[in-house]
């Protein structure tokens, strides 16, 4: 206390009211209904111990601090040692390893290879949804490593030597896989690839080329394209190779923990994969599973924007109640909501066609929902960070995070166009595909007239889709055929005031931006759903 003439002066100014507590503490997977019962109606009902039990950690402040702290002390490119060796090591703090180690022990990379049962990929599903919800940047070596096996598998004394530790839940004896495809002046092109792989003679070739992006670069292996004498072929080579050069690390908007690189290959052994000049065909498998865990990643981004947004609306206040009582917040938190239901609706379904082996619905879904769900992650990060005013625009909150890490999935593995003209692709080259997924959506037909007439335009459009230029009408039908499972498949299994709110808002008539519902649908009952507290 001090006194200025006479007066009695306060040091302390204020106490700290109405500031929300952080969303900590909380089983992820209990919390989030969606989640608990697609697992169940996919097939996955014998998961849900393990999905419990990640949960736990991902909800937990341990998780949270080593999230932030690899984010915080990003990895460091060391090409020398002190004597000036060639090292070419990655410095990446013990909060990488520690989160990587909880993906690998809880079997998120390798499950559907370890237990070969109806439902696996619908449960590892699950677990790397959860996963994603601790860091998005350590998924990436862990779905890598998942989506390589199958790839491998065509070339069986590959996968005999490489597979057992690919899927052994065992950090330290097991190995992680990367890939290496883009190159500087053929980005998605991959037919442009200029990597040059010459016979050695015994086998194997010498792989000589520049990668603009390879990840992650501490893998133990990779599959790489180059042009071998047949063509472009897909081959796999070893990180501890001598040729194998570490240029740099990408400075990236998002995913700051993962060390992605640029690489140059100076004669690196490599192994076929395949046959010559079937590259694509043979990395294909690689690249659908991948995509398969973009679309799982962009929902599980949707899906901690939702349960922030709405925690954060249920605990602070503004003129006399809580703000998950206004009514202009509480459409924009069911407004995500149902978006984020959709999402995880959609993906354990197409993740059920991993296990079924349903190929003409697998292919044709999987572009579709890459697509959509990955394009909404990033206008969905926004409005959820948004939900927290001035508290989410700051480091703290993790919604920066967020935010940054939110674009990523929609341009790995083919940003919007390719995904778009994947769509079309499919179309053409797998005629099943299309049927398989449409007798999907019509399996809701009759319970919504909104979702009918949606039908009813959908076909029309495919119906002309061969007078106009197909390629400028790309995007518009991927978002119909988006739109149509997931309204199919909420109408058909979520509680009516979601299903209702969905049909209302992307097939009737909402507005052009989160928090346009129009009136009439049970936002309060949404809400409550939406996270499970």
């Amino acid at each position: 206390m001090a006194t200025i003439e006479n007066r009695t002066v306060s040091r302390s100014t204020h106490e700290v009211v109405n500031q929300p507590k952080p969303l900590l503490g909380y089983n992820v997977f209990e919390a989030d209904r969606a989640l608990v019962e697609a697992l169940e109606r996919e097939g996955g009902a014998w998961g849900v111990d393990r999905a419990r039990d990640l949960g736990e950690i991902a909800g937990s402040a341990e998780a949270d601090e080593h999230s932030r702290r690899a984010e915080r002390n990003e990895p460091r490119l060391l090409t020398h040692d002190r004597y000036g060796h060639r090292i070419d090591e990655v410095d990446l703090d013990p909060s990488w390893h520690w989160m990587l180690r909880l993906g690998v022990e809880r079997e998120v990379p390798s499950l559907p290879w370890r237990e070969e049962r109806p439902g696996a990929h619908v449960v590892r599903a699950a677990l790397m949804y959860l996963y994603c919800q601790i860091n998005a940047g350590v998924a990436c070596p862990v779905s890598m490593t998942y989506a390589c096996i199958p790839a491998l598998r065509v070339q069986p004394d590959l996968a005999a030597e490489w597979e057992p530790r690919l899927a052994l839940p065992d950090y330290e004896r097991g190995a992680l896989a990367g890939m290496a495809m883009t190159e500087k002046q053929g980005g998605s092109d991959v037919r442009a690839n200029t990597t040059r792989a010459e016979p050695a003679g015994d086998g194997t070739y010498e792989i000589t080329g520049h990668k603009w992006f390879c990840s992650y670069p501490s893998c133990d292996v990779f599959l790489v394209l180059a042009q071998a004498p047949g063509g472009l072929s897909c081959f796999l080579i070893e990180g501890r190779d001598p040729g194998f050069q570490i240029q740099r690390l990408k400075d990236k908007l998002g995913t700051r923990s993962l060390a992605s690189s640029e690489v140059e290959f100076r004669g690196v052994r490599g192994r076929l994969v395949g046959e010559e000049g079937r590259g694509v065909r043979t990395i294909i498998e690689m690249v659908n599973h991948t995509r398969l865990d973009c679309t799982l990643g962009s929902a599980a981004g949707m899906r901690r924007g939702v349960a922030e947004a709405v925690s954060h609306a249920r605990q602070r206040h503004a003129f006399g109640k809580a703000l998950a009582e206004q009514p202009a917040m509480l459409n924009v938190l069911a407004d995500l909501a149902i978006e984020s239901e959709a999402a995880t609706a959609a993906a354990l379904r197409v993740a059920r066609a991993y296990d079924e082996r349903d190929t003409p619905f697998r292919r044709f879904a999987t572009a579709v929902m890459k697509y959509w769900v990955c394009k909404r992650a990033a206008p969905h990060a926004n409005e959820a960070l948004e939900c927290l005013g001035g508290n989410g625009y700051v480091e703290e909150s993790g919604m920066p995070r967020l935010y940054r890490d939110a674009p990523l999935n929609s341009i790995w593995e083919g940003a919007g166009n390719v995904a778009a003209l994947d769509v079309l692709r499919a179309l053409s080259k797998e005629p099943e595909g299309l049927p398989a997924f449409l007798a999907e959506c019509e399996l809701a037909r009759g319970a919504d007239r909104r979702l009918d007439a949606h039908l009813d335009r959908l076909s029309g459009r495919l119906a002309k889709l061969g007078e106009g230029d197909p390629q400028w009408q790309a995007r518009a039908l991927a978002e119909d055929l988006g739109v149509a499972l997931q309204a199919s498949l909420l109408v058909r299994h979520a509680p009516a005031p979601v299903a209702d709110a969905f049909c209302a808002g992307r097939l009737g008539e909402g507005g052009r931006a989160f928090g346009t519902l129009p009136a009439g649908v049970d936002a309060k009952a949404i809400v409550e759903r939406a996270l499970a507290l």
